[in-house]
């Protein structure tokens, strides 16, 4: 059974919901005229609590979309995500559609600026990292009237289709091998979670696991931003210097676990013997490290490969095409720092 489009928003919905007249509302929207600052408030949060974006095509084209696809991304300042751009505009490549991006930095605020700017220029499509939004970022995305694709996740409820791998699936797997190794002195670093979703729900996967095996996590620290090796060196000599029966090193990516590599390898640490390491992401620009690090494949170019897919069939189809929802196997890499249970 196919999806009806829904109706998109028009000023009359934000009209009724706010108790004003249309002309008031516009006047509220485009920042024009005289308008008090309560009746400019009242529009404004109905607005907002429907999820009404305007639309910045003028005259003739006000019913028309243009040949875009918006790429809601929380960040540019790691490996993660060009990959996952490289992979869309692959696909996109050999059609009419055009991605442009967005950056939020991981910030619910931020991402309902991007998000309300970018649809008001009424895409064909949107592609946005994660499955949590703000109620305000959620509307306006259950509302555009366009295909929605949320990628990288898929534990949870998709507004429209999704592309991504388990995050709690993948934690599971990776505490699963740290057992078999042997390691049960364990201690985890990460981003702060309330951030970073993905990040907090490989953390649940993996706490769960060691749980099940009567293991607790030993140590553990969080932090904030960028995930640099200089980070993962200081997180893991800080770490050690607390915990110095830790046997093997969890890190929410790879990037501070090659950092906390480099920093074992020169105390001279015995690597994975005397501690095991882990990260996750799978970089290829670490392959030149001394030791290659145990991690896992996000998926990351194919996540985006999909999600492209899945807006060019809405495209080429017309938008009947019902929500999808892909689930991609990640796969372990046990490098040099995972003993590997013969």
């Amino acid at each position: 059974m196919t999806v009806p489009p829904r109706r998109p928003l028009t000023l009359r919905d934000v009209s009724e919901a706010s108790g004003v007249s249309e002309m008031t509302v516009s006047r509220v929207l485009r920042n024009k005229g005289d308008v008090s600052a309560a009746t400019r408030q009242r529009v404004q949060d109905a607005a907002k609590r429907l999820g009404y974006v305007p639309n910045k095509i003028a005259g003739a084209l006000a019913s028309s979309r243009v040949n875009l696809i918006a790429v809601i991304i929380p960040s540019l300042g790691n490996m993660v995500f060009p990959e996952v751009l490289a992979g869309i505009s692959e696909i996109l490549e050999d059609t009419e559609l055009q991605p442009v991006v967005g950056v939020t930095d991981y910030l619910p605020e931020k991402e309902e600026k991007v998000l309300f700017e970018m649809l008001s220029w009424r895409p064909s499509g949107v592609i946005i990292a994660g499955l949590e939004h703000s109620e305000a970022a959620m509307a306006m995305l259950q509302q555009a009237g366009i295909p929605v694709v949320e990628i990288m996740d898929v534990d949870g409820v998709a507004v429209d289709s999704c592309v991504g791998i388990s995050h709690r699936r993948a934690g599971r797997m990776m505490a699963e091998k740290i057992i078999d190794a042997g390691y049960r002195r364990i201690g985890f670093m990460g981003t702060k979670m309330p951030l970073d979703h993905r990040a907090r729900k490989r953390f649940e996967g993996f706490t769960r696991t060691l749980a099940k095996a009567g293991i607790e996590i030993a140590d553990q620290q969080f932090y904030s931003g960028g995930s640099a090796l200089a980070k993962g060196r200081e997180l893991t000599a800080t770490m050690l210097e607390r915990t110095p029966d830790l046997d093997f090193l969890y890190y929410s990516n790879d990037m501070i676990g090659a950092g906390g590599l480099l920093y074992l390898l020169e105390q001279g640490i015995d690597v994975p013997g005397q501690i095991g390491l882990a990260g996750f992401n799978g970089v290829e620009l670490l392959d030149g490290l001394p030791k290659q690090l145990a991690t896992m494949d996000a998926c990351r170019r194919e996540i985006g490969q999909q999600a492209a897919q899945v807006i060019a069939r809405h495209y080429v189809e017309g938008g009947s095409t019902e929500p999808e929802r892909i689930e991609l196997e990640p796969k372990i890499a046990f490098g040099d720092t995972l003993i590997r249970k013969a």
